[in-house]
């Protein structure tokens, strides 16, 4: 059988009543398997379908893989320098990320199992990676960054300090955050909900790109939700809200709204990787 259809009937017999207590060293072995499959970037959360960033869908096998990790493990009592915390999972063994030129400084730097790094990534301290996120080759997660589960970063992405980046996991047919390749995020970006960042965007500081937000896309002179198209320039500013004119708002009542407008050649130059950060 394959992983997929050895999760799949794991997954089966988890929804008719299989617990943890129950589970046999076999079913270990198949979660384990999966585990290893997430942090070696052979199966993920989420796949493009198409040449847009609409068209990326959840692997709704390799969520529920990720659930069942939940589901069929007991809480333990485990050591992460020299503290002692209870989870389900340990954190990931990172011997691997050195042969591949990523790094991620010590004091506050945790990989959690099934999350997947490509070469070259930088991960600073204080961050958080979760179970089955995946971090693309070159990406740069900055101090006090926390990159949720299931979320899919591409290639030389860079994550500005204290940026959160959503994790989805239920329902398992949603699909997670999507940051593609070459995004610029500003320090105390927000992208929640299954939000979706085109490449080659950059998004100024402390902008919060979430579904229920919208987008005021000059280029295309629209307004869209859930998505940021490829190459924009995306900053957060206020529009009126549909209570302007209630008596309790002196001076009428505001909320915020994304615009989104062509990058610039100097918004470009202000972002742009140094390789020899990477060397």
């Amino acid at each position: 059988m394959t992983l997929e259809a050895d999760v799949s009937d794991l997954w089966d017999r988890y929804q008719d009543g299989l617990t943890a207590a129950d589970a046999t060293d076999e079913d270990a072995a198949v979660v384990d398997e999966f585990l290893a499959a997430l942090e070696a970037g052979e199966v993920r959360a989420a796949e493009k379908t198409g040449d847009e960033v609409t068209s990326w869908e959840a692997n709704e096998w390799v969520k529920r893989g990720i659930l069942l990790n939940f589901g069929l493990r007991e809480t333990e009592a485990r050591e992460y320098g020299g503290v002692t915390y209870h989870d389900v999972l340990p954190l990931r063994d990172t011997d691997d990320l050195g042969e591949r030129g990523t790094r991620n400084t010590p004091d506050g730097t945790a990989i959690r199992r099934g999350a997947y790094l490509g070469s070259d990534c930088i991960m600073m301290s204080p961050s958080f990676v979760n179970m089955g996120a995946y971090v693309g080759d070159g990406t740069l997660v900055d101090s006090c960054d926390t990159v949720g589960s299931c979320a899919q970063l591409g290639e030389n992405v860079k994550l500005g300090a204290n940026t959160l980046i959503g994790g989805v996991l239920e329902p398992v047919e949603d699909a997670p955050v999507i940051v593609e390749d070459g995004v610029s995020l500003g320090a105390g970006c927000r992208v929640t909900s299954g939000f979706r960042v085109g490449e080659n965007s950059i998004v100024g500081e402390n902008t919060l790109l979430t579904p229920r937000i919208p987008v005021y896309d000059l280029v295309e002179e629209e307004v869209i939700y859930g998505h940021l198209p490829a190459e924009r320039r995306a900053f957060t500013r206020m529009v009126e809200s549909s209570v302007g004119d209630h008596d309790l708002f002196e001076g009428g009542a505001y909320k915020p709204a994304v615009v989104a407008t062509h990058v610039e050649e100097e918004t470009l130059e202000a972002t742009q990787r140094e390789d020899a950060l990477r060397e």
